[in-house]
């Protein structure tokens, strides 16, 4: 089958609707960037996600665009991407994100993303249709992520209680509340730099199925800019519930929890974004904040909390999959 042929008005809906999911993106995830600079205390919550919404914007001047290419050519075939299938993936993203927002739980906006691209690719061209190396890829985020954010912040929290075992309690307090200033930007601009370029991809993917990208697929500037401005101001809107859950039902954090929770999800999101492989923040600064936790004694995490939440992430890529496979259904009827 053809790649369907928009008018003007429709690519440019369907591009909207692509920015209005990285705004939702950036609304779902934003306590991600700010749960452990809030539960600390070191930031009010207004302030912090501003904070954030600033080192997410800017993420693009950091990083290159890998994971924009990951999810607009190594998931499902650029050849088969029509617009329905891009359709598809975003309304089966948002749906599941909104149910998952609205409830409180911190799933993965990503890989929501990624299942809505497979499970509408699928009901296009079947199984045929998936670049199964990038699929899994991508599922491997799912273990690693949270996995060596838990030990890189485990590791951290040895080493600083190491070098300051010798300093005051508040001399120590005081050092790490302005440390957590620098890793809360790490690890917003890791967010910013991984997660805005799924949606730069699945824009680009679109041009490219249109005839639009001149000397093969790219992503261009203008999608660059346009998908951090709309990932910055859905961070400004923040995710409070999110937050909650995050930044205290896991785990009481400390200053110095926070910064070693926030540098050791930074620094796995770094690899990532740098190694193309389109991860969740979500189960990065999860699995961050679980090793800090346990650091302390495995008591202190609040285990029923974070079992709740590896569900929603063994859930939302079959659940995104059928809700894409349902939308790109949807506008066949009407398409």
């Amino acid at each position: 089958m053809d790649p369907i042929a928009l008018s003007l008005p429709l690519l440019i809906g369907l591009i909207g609707v692509a920015l209005l999911f990285d705004f939702l993106n950036g609304l779902h995830d934003a306590a991600n960037s700010i749960a452990t600079i809030v539960s600390t205390r070191v930031l009010r919550p207004q302030y912090a996600v501003m904070w954030a919404a600033f080192f997410n914007f800017i993420a693009f001047l950091f990083f290159g665009l890998h994971v924009a290419d990951t999810v607009g050519r190594g998931i499902v075939s650029a050849e088969i991407i029509d617009a329905h299938v891009i359709f598809g993936a975003l309304m089966g993203a948002i749906v599941w994100n909104l149910i998952t927002w609205g409830l409180g739980i911190p799933s993965s906006s990503s890989h929501a993303l990624i299942g809505g691209l497979v499970g509408s690719g699928i009901a296009k061209h079947g199984l045929s249709s998936i670049v199964w190396s990038g699929v899994l890829k991508t599922a491997s985020g799912i273990v690693l992520s949270p996995t060596i954010g838990l030990v890189l912040a485990l590791v951290l929290v040895l080493l600083t209680s190491w070098a300051f075992v010798k300093a005051t309690p508040n001399l120590a307090d005081r050092w790490f509340r302005k440390l957590q200033f620098v890793s809360a930007s790490l690890y917003s601009l890791g967010h910013g730099g991984n997660d805005a370029q799924k949606t730069m991809g699945i824009i680009a993917v679109l041009l490219y199925s249109q005839g639009m990208l001149e000397g093969g697929f790219h992503v261009p500037f203008w999608v660059v800019i346009s998908c951090q401005t709309a990932m910055g101001l859905g961070t400004l809107m923040g995710g409070w519930k999110i937050v909650h859950t995050m930044g205290s039902k896991i785990t009481r954090l400390t200053p110095m929890q926070g910064f070693c929770a926030e540098t050791g999800g930074a620094l796995t999101l770094f690899g990532a974004t740098w190694l193309g492989i389109p991860v969740s923040t979500t189960h990065t600064i999860t699995g961050a904040i679980v090793g800090v936790g346990s650091a302390r004694r495995v008591s202190a995490v609040r285990w029923n909390i974070a079992s709740r939440i590896v569900v929603a992430w063994v859930v939302t890529l079959p659940a995104a999959a059928l809700f894409g496979a349902f939308f790109y259904w949807l506008a066949g009827l009407f398409g």
